[in-house]
């Protein structure tokens, strides 16, 4: 469940609630009973797994010329010794 922080406009107390994506969100300051304002701030994100620094973050490289199929040596048949 997310945390949110909040602060008062009136008494400028601030404080923390832990609510749901679904619940309201607090309007009126507990200390005062006036109204508050919720307070943003940075948050850390962390990718884990192999698909973003592989897929985006890295500069693509140039595909390395392919190599050219071999063709088979020509020999000659040995001489038919009688």
């Amino acid at each position: 469940m997310p945390t949110y922080q909040y602060q008062c406009t009136a008494c400028e107390h601030a404080f923390e609630a832990m609510q749901a994506f679904t619940d309201a969100p607090i309007s009126l300051c507990p200390e005062c009973g006036e109204e508050v304002r919720k307070v943003y701030s940075n948050v850390g994100i962390v990718f884990k797994g192999s698909g973003f620094y592989k897929t985006d973050s890295q500069v693509k490289k140039s595909e390395s010329p392919k190599p050219t199929p071999a063709t088979p040596a020509t020999t000659t048949p040995p001489a038919k010794s009688d």
